[in-house]
């Protein structure tokens, strides 16, 4: 019994010790970041173990911190040296903080590090040459710091090494031959020499780095350094807006490769603890792949930035073929827009049907609706509503879109749904018939300021031809304009249950169950118009037998 109680007392003593020095290690990490009362608040000097504070994760056998995770909390204070004791620690992720000052040299003291990470902060000096005694170390990511000087030769024999991204930095000099051969490297927008020829490109080509780290790169994506963007559009220049909405502007850029690209620059997205979200949001609409769908090329963040890189769409938008054509340029002709109704259609019932999860669009209308080289409809702007909102936890709280194209239950109760964006899309389709905008206030007097009421007044009066867009000069086919609006007043009706799925409506454009569909949306709106007239009569009725009352009674005698 003595030998094995003093076994326990050993074991107990050690984990005592290594548990205390660890705890003053993280703590003393803790003051030097200057974190808020409310941050890290169970990081308490007084527990001796640090195994059960926030952010940080021990292996069960020796009690050892093998990981530390404080991405994007808003740190402005440094780095602690005394960091550099925990020869346990694996994993060491502070990206997307304001850190300031230097990397420590105890840095180089953690022996286990297989990963650090200290992406989007603002450290400055030299990368210390101690870190090549790293000898695990798999994914140095340093990326838009303001660190300078050269890269340290010591960094280059590190054996493990799959993902090196130095990139928006300030060093300079010549990048050490070796470091090519690492699997995935980013050193651009730096002052670096990465070789005289093609064969040393700035920029790696692979996004397979072996782990799932979203914050290097994945699927087809390419990260670009906020540099890189800031150079292809002037600095965000005011004469490279191609458009703005509620999710932020749209810049046309330039690339060092002559590579034309537009780049949104979202806005409401800057939080802390938010760009992890975003980027599982950029992940989900980047899987989304159709000829229909706008593809998603790159990403760029910071800490207070979030931008989307898209391929420029030569053609604009449909609402810039329809009301904003500059003099001498083509109008969309009636084929054209044929085709983009399908297009769009074909889109979204990809995005509704054949993504998983589904994803909602929930802003569908002609200004979101881009135009290839040869006119192909091209769905933009599908899933930023959900990335703006990605720091709130009730969908219902902010109803994303445009007047005049939001369906009247997500106007009422905020909560969208597939049926959301047929309503959208049905506006849409009014749009490419009549060339008008959604709302337009120079019907006022007439009481047919929004587009959809103006089309069912004038379908009812069955006068197609004010509907159409005269820009056509009636250059379209009547039973073919008669049918789009059909389809448009099927998605447009009031109870979301009612209207059609996105791929009935593919159907019908195509020609296929139209014709049934639309002889018992005409029941229904006869029915409704009856039982209007019915209690519109009683309603006039009761107000004059109300006035022959008062006539009586003032007629009576006194």
């Amino acid at each position: 019994m003595g030998l094995i109680y003093a076994v326990l007392m050993f074991i107990s003593l050690h984990s005592f010790v290594a548990s205390d020095y660890q705890g003053d290690a993280l703590y003393a990490l803790r003051t030097s970041l200057n974190a808020l009362p409310s941050q890290l608040s169970d990081w308490n000097q007084n527990q001796v173990s640090p195994c059960a504070w926030s952010n940080v994760k021990c292996d069960s056998i020796n009690v050892n911190v093998i990981s530390v995770t404080l991405t994007s909390m808003g740190f402005s204070g440094t780095l602690s040296p005394k960091i550099g004791v925990l020869k346990s620690l694996s994993t060491l992720s502070l990206q997307g903080n304001g850190i300031t000052g230097g990397i420590p040299e105890e840095f180089g003291n953690l022996s286990s590090l297989t990963s650090l990470k200290l992406e989007n902060n603002r450290l400055t000096g030299q990368i210390p040459s101690t870190l090549g005694n790293l000898k695990k170390l798999q994914f140095l990511i340093l990326s838009q710091n303001n660190l300078n000087g050269s890269i340290p030769e010591s960094i280059v024999g590190l054996p493990k090494t799959i993902s090196l991204q130095l990139d928006s930095n300030d060093l300079s000099g010549q990048v050490p031959e070796q470091l090519f051969e690492v699997q995935t490297y980013n050193f651009t927008g730096n002052h670096l020499n990465c070789g005289v020829n093609i064969s040393h490109p700035c920029e790696s080509d692979s996004d397979d780095t072996g782990e799932d780290d979203r914050r290097i790169e994945f699927g087809q994506l390419r990260r670009f350094a906020w540099r890189e963007l800031q150079l292809a559009t002037d600095n965000f220049s005011e004469r490279n807006v191609l458009g703005q909405g509620g999710f932020g502007k749209v810049y046309k850029g330039v690339l060092a490769d002559n590579t034309k690209i537009a780049v949104k620059r979202l806005i409401d997205c800057a939080s802390p603890g938010g760009e992890a979200a975003f980027l599982c949001e950029v992940e989900m609409i980047s899987v989304a792949v159709h000829r229909n769908l706008l593809r998603l090329i790159g990403f760029c963040t910071t800490p207070s930035e979030r931008l989307l890189v898209y391929p420029f769409m030569q053609n604009l938008s449909v609402a810039y073929r329809l009301r904003e054509l500059k003099p001498g340029e083509p109008v969309l002709d009636w084929p054209t827009r044929k085709k983009v109704a399908l297009g769009t259609a074909r889109g979204l019932e990809y995005l509704h049907e054949h993504c998983n999860p589904k994803i909602i669009h929930r802003d569908v209308k002609a200004a979101n609706v881009l135009l290839d080289e040869g006119f192909e409809a091209v769905v933009g702007d599908f899933g930023l509503a959900k990335l703006v909102d990605v720091r709130k936890t009730n969908v219902t709280t902010q109803v994303r879109g445009t007047m005049g194209h939001i369906a009247p239950e997500y106007l009422s109760t905020g909560r969208s749904s597939e049926r959301t964006d047929v309503f959208g899309y049905g506006i849409m389709l009014l749009e490419l018939v009549t060339g008008q905008r959604a709302i337009d206030f120079s019907r006022l007097e007439e009481d047919d300021v929004l587009l959809l009421d103006y089309v069912k007044k004038l379908e009812r009066e069955k006068q197609l031809d004010a509907i159409v867009d005269r820009n056509l000069n009636r250059n379209s086919d009547s039973q073919e304009v008669e049918m789009m609006i059909q389809v448009a007043l099927l998605c447009t009706q009031a109870s979301p249950e009612d209207r059609p799925t996105m791929a009935e409506v593919v159907r019908m454009l195509e020609g296929e169950g139209l014709t049934e569909r639309w002889e018992e949306w005409l029941h229904v709106e006869v029915t409704r118009r009856q039982e209007n007239g019915r209690l519109q009569r009683i309603y006039d009725w009761g107000e004059d037998s109300i006035h022959n009352q008062d006539a009586i009674e003032l007629s009576g005698g006194r």
